[in-house]
Parts: structure tokens; C-alpha cells; sequence
């Protein structure tokens, strides 16, 4: 399998994501809350990182999916993952703020390879809950384009998301997402599908890459890497899996520690100092801080 060196290109974002594309079929692309879950990502082997708007929301605001984030809360958490990977970041923007050309651009400058648009209403809900309500086609078409139209000064790569089939039917979401291609989208991305029949639907009938959200708890089952490749899904993305394990074992915690006045019982669940240190490469920084200490004497 093709391996790249992001370190030593100088690529832009949306290049990097393009070259992971082509070396993984389907193209892994791991949920990340933060830098540190970013790096972690990195060191397990993934080509590519996503920031999900309900990671944004849940993780650094406490707050259910539900279109509460404004574009600079996410670009903020976009700049601190970026500025700790060079690994390409797909960013999950939304319904687009309103004004999708300045969602483009501010995400971009934040270091964002691809971003995410979907086509809810602005007060939007996770993919995998009941009553979604849809903006019409036309309108998101018009995003689109408004994202577009910021190419080719701003290099970043669209991926339109429709949540169409739950309430439309699979024939619709795939007029809709040929539509969004027309418009101007590299990616779809096919939200809350239930089978692989209905994937081999979408990826026979559009001409660009397709995106399986294999989330768990969800609409979707947790198809393998290897059912998806065979119905021609190219990106599988697992958005907040890691957020959800992080979460399960910080409530035993908290919870034995204060049942039992000692953390002794749950030492095996955590990260030890020194694994933590050399995810960080901390000893490389405290030497660098050494030797500045050193010259200012």
C-alpha cells in the first residue's frame, strides 16, 4: 500500500487529502475532540482526521448537536489540531453559517482540508435522529456554489452531505447528491443509510467519491472496511468513536474515586506518564526549554 510523508511535501491540506484518498481504499478517517486525540489518531496509523460538529459541540461546550457552535468556536478547534498534525482535516461545518464563501475561507486559513456541509435546516440535528427537516435542493445548491465560489484562491474540497434518504427515500437523496455534484461538490457523503444495497445505489448513480458514516448507536450498522470497499464506498468515517470510549471510562473514574476515596481500582483504564510523554514527544521539548534556559544565563 502506497505510504506518503506529509512532513516532507509542502502539499496543501486539500492535496493531502486527495493523495489519502488515492493510497487507502476506503480512505479511514478518524473523529477527532482535539490536538491530543489528533495526535493519538496519527500514531495508530490514520491518513486522515475529522472534526465533527457534535464532537465540537459535546467536548468543548458541553452542549448537544443542535446548530449551538458558531464558525469561529469550530475554527478555533480546527487551528489546534492543524497545528499539531500534518495529517489532512475534514471539518464538519454544518448548514454553512449562513454565509458559506466566508465558511470556506475562515476554515481554510484554520488549516481545514475538506469541509462538511449538509443539507438541513439551520437549526440542525444529528443524521441519526428522527425528524429532519430539509432545506430544499435549490438551496442547497446555492451553498454550494457560494463555497465554491471561493476557488480556486481558496484550495479546500467540499463534501455535501444529504440527509435525505430518511425522510425522501434513497431515489431522491441520490437526485439531490447529483445535483450537489453539479454544483460544485468533490465528495457525498449518503447520511443514515441501513444497508449496503443502498450504498451500491448511491456510489453506481454518482460520479464522485462517496463517504459511509459508520457511527455507532446509529441508523447505520458498522459495516467492515471490506463491505464497504465492495459496494464501492471510497471514505469511512468513525466521527466520534474515540469520544465515546474517552467518556465511558472518565464516568468509571469519576465514579470509583468517589465511591471508594482511591483511584488504585482503575489504574489498568489509564494512560500511564510516560506513554502520555511519548505521544507528546516531551522530552524533546524540555530538552529545547533546557537549552534556552541555558543561553539566557
Amino acid at each position: 500500500m502506497l505510504r506518503i510523508d506529509f512532513t516532507k511535501n509542502t502539499m496543501t491540506p486539500a492535496q493531502k487529502f486527495r493523495a489519502a484518498l488515492e493510497a487507502e481504499n476506503p480512505l479511514q478517517i478518524a473523529g477527532v475532540i482535539n490536538a491530543y486525540a489528533a495526535r493519538l489518531a496519527e500514531r495508530a496509523g490514520f491518513r486522515a482526521l475529522y472534526v465533527s460538529g457534535a464532537g465540537v459541540a459535546n467536548a468543548s461546550f458541553g452542549l448537544p448537536d443542535l446548530g449551538f457552535t458558531t464558525r469561529e468556536q469550530v475554527a478555533e478547534d480546527v487551528r489546534r489540531i492543524t497545528g499539531t498534525t500534518e495529517l489532512p482535516l475534514l471539518v464538519d461545518v454544518d448548514t454553512g453559517w449562513e454565509d458559506p464563501a466566508e465558511t470556506a475561507r475562515a476554515m481554510a486559513a484554520a488549516g481545514a482540508a475538506a469541509l462538511q456541509m449538509e443539507d438541513q435546516v439551520d437549526m440542525k440535528r444529528c443524521g441519526h435522529r428522527p425528524n429532519k427537516q430539509l432545506v430544499s435542493t435549490d438551496e442547497m445548491v446555492a451553498r454550494i456554489r457560494a463555497m465554491a465560489s471561493v476557488r480556486p484562491g481558496v484550495d479546500v474540497l467540499i463534501l455535501a452531505r444529504t440527509d435525505a434518504a430518511a425522510g425522501e427515500g434513497i431515489d431522491a437523496a441520490i437526485a439531490r447528491a447529483k445535483a450537489y455534484v453539479a454544483a460544485g461538490a468533490d465528495y457525498i457523503f449518503a447520511e443514515a443509510l441501513r444497508t449496503l444495497d443502498e450504498y451500491r445505489a448511491f456510489t453506481n448513480a454518482v460520479s464522485v467519491p462517496v463517504l459511509a458514516n459508520i457511527t455507532e448507536f446509529g441508523k447505520t450498522p458498522m459495516f467492515t472496511t471490506q463491505e464497504l470497499a465492495a459496494v464501492g464506498i471510497r471514505m469511512a468515517l468513525y466521527p466520534l468513536s474515540a469520544f465515546r470510549a474517552m467518556s465511558a471510562v472518565a464516568e468509571k473514574v469519576f465514579a470509583t474515586i468517589r465511591k471508594e476515596g482511591t483511584q488504585r481500582g482503575v489504574l489498568d483504564m489509564m494512560q500511564t506518564r510516560d506513554a502520555l510523554y511519548e505521544a507528546l514527544d516531551y522530552h524533546r521539548y524540555e530538552r529545547e526549554a533546557d537549552e534556552r534556559l541555558r543561553h539566557k544565563k
